[in-house]
């Protein structure tokens, strides 16, 4: 844990020492205000809640995210610096986990910076506020799973513009497996069973669960174990181009 704390201490602050992270605190506040209260209807809705904040989040995560998770990797391996980070006494499991926790911290806090919009949701009206920490608690999951899939994927290239784009790709194949769309398509001549394990692997499907004001055991399993799984693909990835 020690080990894993002083990388994490290391990542974290590397955020704030460049314009890059105040950038995108900003950029997530600003969007993330005008999908609540303007492309979502709030006011002509006249309904005081955060559902339309929150249906927002998995298309907002997904040009934010890995656009976070893009250097995770690909610029230790560009400049170089991955080398000295494999020679300390830290393991590369130990290493995957901080510089991940660090990500999934800093995205915390630029979640954290929209409590202004619940704070108005709250002067305004009544709003079932379980259900908006339920749903708070749901982005983070899912904002946890995205940095895991762009943390595995920034380890396979130096480019991260390459990273970026391949993690959106796959991101987007989550959330889509969840679209009604999606699923309307596949309802209309697969099995039953099909269109449910189609629908299991979607963000959305957990997600919006978790956003009714229910954690579900199972919706909370499936993001620990997609993090879990991506995470492990990254270790092993890394060692492999350790071995090289």
């Amino acid at each position: 844990m020690a080990n894993i704390w002083v990388i994490f201490k290391r990542e974290l602050a590397s955020y704030f020492m460049t314009p890059i992270a105040y950038v995108f605190i900003v950029i997530f506040v600003f969007l993330s205000g005008i999908f609540a209260f303007y492309m979502g209807n709030f006011f002509a809705r006249g309904q005081a809640d955060l559902e339309p904040f929150f249906g927002f989040h998995p298309w907002l995560y997904l040009f934010l995210i890995p656009a976070l998770a893009m250097r995770l990797w690909a610029e230790e391996r560009k400049t170089g610096t991955i080398e000295l980070l494999l020679t300390l006494p830290i393991s590369i499991p130990q290493a995957v986990v901080a510089k991940y926790l660090a990500a999934w911290v800093f995205s915390g806090i630029a979640l954290a910076f929209t409590f202004p919009i619940w704070w108005t949701v709250n002067f305004l009206g009544d709003p079932d506020n379980g259900v908006i920490v339920a749903s708070y608690v749901g982005s983070m999951l899912m904002a946890g799973a995205f940095l895991a899939i762009g943390a595995c994927v920034s380890s396979l290239t130096k480019n991260q513009v390459i990273a970026f784009v391949i993690t959106a790709v796959v991101c987007l194949i989550f959330v889509l497996s969840g679209y009604p769309l999606v699923l309307d398509f596949f309802s209309g001549w697969a099995p039953q069973f099909l269109v449910e394990t189609i629908s299991s692997f979607s963000f959305l499907s957990h997600f919006n669960a978790i956003a009714k004001g229910v954690i579900d055991l199972r919706d909370f399993v499936y993001f620990v174990s997609l993090i879990a799984f991506w995470l492990f693909a990254n270790a092993v990835l890394i060692e492999l181009k350790k071995a090289d």
